[in-house]
């Protein structure tokens, strides 16, 4: 599959290159990418999650009223969980909700994202550039210069630059990594990703096995 290459202001270089078939041109595995997303998500999960149990919850042990001859149902403490401030019954505990995923489906999943991404026309290949220095502005107009300002947008470079990374942090919808750190969670939730042609080459290496 060749896809034209443009410069960072939108404009087309008049060269092309070639996106691996091997990773862009695969049926997407969707149950692969599903997996990949759901582990994801449950990773960020901090679990401290917590409610007072019956042992737990601040009241006196007294008993509440005599055992027989009040016409109601007996009561041995304000802890029971019957009564407001009493004790929560099976609530939420402190969990760890990480789970294994083995490392050849979480490479699957995260080809399966990029063909599915490539095969919508939602990959875009790019020059190398940087900016002089950190400036908002600049990658807002980099954005618009590429039709992309109100999209959901993953720029994928292949190292750290400071001064890329600062630029698009306050674009509500711009989001920027290096091939390294792509996962199958961020390559799907953007509407439209922005490769670097050095970066390409980078992502191809790391997803060729």
């Amino acid at each position: 599959m060749e896809v034209i290459v443009y410069n960072s202001k939108g404009e087309d270089t008049g060269k092309k290159v070639e996106l691996s078939d091997a990773i862009f041109g695969i049926e997407p595995n969707t149950h692969a990418i599903y997996l990949d997303v759901k582990q994801h998500l449950a990773n960020k999960r901090q679990g401290t999650h917590k409610t007072k149990e019956r042992a737990e919850s601040a009241h006196s042990t007294r008993k509440l009223k005599k055992q027989k001859g009040t016409g109601g149902a007996r009561a041995g403490s304000a802890k029971s969980p019957v009564f407001i401030g009493g004790g929560t019954v099976f609530g939420p505990r402190p969990r760890d909700y990480s789970f294994k995923l083995n490392k050849k489906v979480k490479a699957l999943a995260r080809r399966s994202a990029l063909a599915a991404k490539a095969q919508a026309n939602n990959v875009s290949v790019l020059e190398s550039f940087t900016f002089d220095a950190p400036r908002t502005k600049d990658y807002v107009a980099f954005l618009s210069a590429l039709s992309l300002a109100d999209k959901k947008t993953l720029l994928i470079l292949p190292d750290v630059d400071t001064n890329v990374v600062k630029s698009s942090r306050n674009v509500q919808k711009a989001r920027v990594m290096t091939a390294s750190q792509v996962n199958t969670y961020d390559l799907m939730n953007a509407d439209q990703l922005l490769i670097s042609t050095e970066a390409l080459d980078k992502l191809q290496t790391l997803l060729a096995n």
